[in-house]
């Protein structure tokens, strides 16, 4: 029956830490039972290159030690692999064993499942805890492949250059970002940042970006504000956050969704009635939804937003 690699790793640290010299590969092959069932001594040497490799990446301090024979021996000191006192209070230890979890998804799932190894190895009290803040342990997904290397380019403070859909739109276009922060909002990832071409600030959804994120390594041309909304500019540019009032017209008893938006409805003739509705960002995606029963009184923005829409569409 072949040995859990846990209890095989758990062996070899035991005995790297409990000898008082250095072990030779022919020793702990004969005092580790799994060792001693490797096939053959290729087999044995892969799986202990594995296993020593693994317990370093968990943080233990493994020693390679040449005799006078030219023999190599392996040793962990105890006073090499002593933690420092780790201070953190329950809400630190908290928030820093949720934000491991997050990347649960992601390509960092190993790292940060090597920094909770390392959390509890300094006795902090982490979400396997029976007391412990699982109710709370968020799981915030990170599918699309521009998420980890705009996340490390955000870190790095390296400009990217990638290809973006805007919605409804025939194809994608080039965009030059000089990229600040990433956030995920109502199930989706959003990256904020400097549009070099439009010199303003953005925001684009990760699920609409085609093909490679490349980075530069160009400094940044704007400065990088204290403080990024991204949660504000998505709400404000899906129309959630209104910053001025439309007026449409609509065909009656259509549009249900759109009137119990509005903040006023009059009766209009031929079978119309006039709205007005809040209007931000967005407005204009949303009214092409409803195509022929809506015509945009005003502002003339919208109105052209409207049409240029609804000719895109025609066209394709």
């Amino acid at each position: 029956m072949a040995i859990a690699k846990a209890e095989r790793l758990m062996n070899l640290a035991l005995c790297l830490l409990g000898t008082r010299r250095p072990l030779s590969k022919r020793e702990l092959r004969g005092s580790i039972e799994a060792y001693i069932e490797a096939g053959t001594d290729d087999s044995f040497n892969r799986m202990f290159e594995r296993d020593k490799d693994d317990l370093r990446e968990l943080g233990l301090v493994i020693e390679t030690v040449e005799n006078l024979d030219g023999d190599i021996g392996y040793l962990a000191r105890r006073d090499s692999n002593r933690l420092p006192p780790v201070e953190l209070d329950a809400e630190e230890a908290a928030a820093l064993g949720l934000a491991a979890k997050v990347w649960q998804q992601a390509r960092l799932a190993g790292a940060a499942s090597g920094a909770l190894q390392k959390l509890r190895a300094a006795g902090m009290p982490l979400a396997d805890d029976p007391y412990d803040h699982s109710a709370l342990e968020p799981r915030i997904p990170a599918h699309e492949a521009a998420f980890e290397p705009l996340m490390l380019a955000c870190r790095d403070r390296r400009p990217v250059t990638f290809e973006y859909r805007k919605a409804n739109a025939a194809r994608p276009e080039t965009r030059h970002v000089e990229p600040w922060i990433l956030e995920c909002c109502r199930g989706h990832w959003y990256l904020a940042g400097w549009d070099r071409e439009r010199r303003a600030e953005r925001v684009f959804r990760l699920s609409r970006i085609t093909g490679r994120v490349r980075s530069r390594s160009a400094a940044f041309t704007a400065d990088v504000p204290d403080h990024v909304t991204v949660r504000e500019t998505v709400e404000r540019w899906a129309g959630e956050i209104a910053t001025s009032t439309a007026r449409i017209r609509l065909r009656t008893g259509a549009g249900y969704p759109l009137r119990a938006r509005a903040t006023a409805v009059q009766p209009a003739a031929d079978g119309w009635d006039e709205l007005e509705i809040p209007y931000g960002h967005g407005l204009d995606a949303w009214l092409v939804e409803f195509g022929p029963d809506v015509v945009v009184l005003e502002p003339a923005e919208l109105r052209a937003d409207v049409l240029e829409r609804l000719r895109a569409v025609a066209k394709g």
